[in-house]
């Protein structure tokens, strides 16, 4: 049965301040994921020791990866990946909309990975929203128009995952449930699994929306001390089965 983990990984920056690729590398691992869908990933950047976190947790974990820079200043970028142990190709990586003249708001941007199942492709499109909701609402537009979930290409079994910043009683959250399934919802979970912050999670913001071949049938939030401290989010857990239709 096929696994996947959605992760902000806060830039391998824990909430004890340290920076440890290491440490996000084995709260991964010890879930044995088939995809890994990462946000808040630095690649050479001078806050972090100029290290690309996206190759070198690739690395450890033996997988095969792609990067998605949101934000690029000269050499240094900012941005998320899709990693996996399975046949894949890149589809699709690009910036999401966003607007101007408010401070502080970083690009935001997505990438989609067609990954090989045991013989079936399943789109993968990670992402991580902006934090002002007129913002959220036109990037999640986007996600759901003919770029993304509406691109001719995106048939199929479909994940789309990733830090979306919004609960479930927000329209951007509600404009990618009329397209796809929240995973939590599908089983009928009560209460929701919470994932931010890891040291007590009480807010709902990383998702996994599915498409109807995808039968969601286990999700979870490890909370070991180790996921505790290697993040300021817990990582999500997947299992899926893939049906026909």
């Amino acid at each position: 049965m096929p696994r996947l983990l959605t992760y902000n990984v806060h830039r391998c920056v824990g909430v004890d301040r340290k920076l440890d690729v290491a440490r996000i590398v084995g709260v991964i691992a010890e879930h044995e994921p088939d995809i890994v869908c990462l946000q808040e990933l630095d690649v050479g950047r001078a806050r972090t020791g100029h290290v690309d976190q996206a190759r070198s947790i690739a690395d450890g974990l033996a997988m095969t990866f792609h990067f998605n820079a949101a934000m690029k200043v000269e050499a240094e970028q900012y941005g998320d990946a899709v990693l996996t142990l399975r046949p894949e190709r890149l589809v699709k990586s690009g910036s999401l909309p966003t607007i101007r003249g408010v401070p502080g708001l970083e690009p935001r941007g997505a990438l989609w990975a067609a990954i090989d199942l045991d013989g079936i492709r399943v789109n993968v499109i990670n992402t991580h929203l902006g934090l002002v909701p007129r913002e959220q609402r036109l990037q999640a537009a986007a996600l759901v128009g003919p770029e993304w979930l509406g691109h001719p290409d995106c048939v199929g079994p479909t994940l789309l995952t990733g830090d979306f910043n919004a609960t479930s009683v927000t329209r951007p959250y509600q404009t990618l449930t009329r397209h796809l399934a929240d995973c939590q919802r599908s089983l009928g979970l009560k209460p929701t699994i919470k994932t931010f912050p890891s040291s007590f999670p009480a807010i709902r913001i990383d998702h996994c929306f599915t498409s109807p071949e995808v039968l969601v049938t286990a999700v979870s939030a490890p909370f070991s001390p180790l996921a505790r401290m290697a993040s300021d989010h817990l990582p999500l857990v997947i299992d899926f089965e893939l049906k026909a239709l």
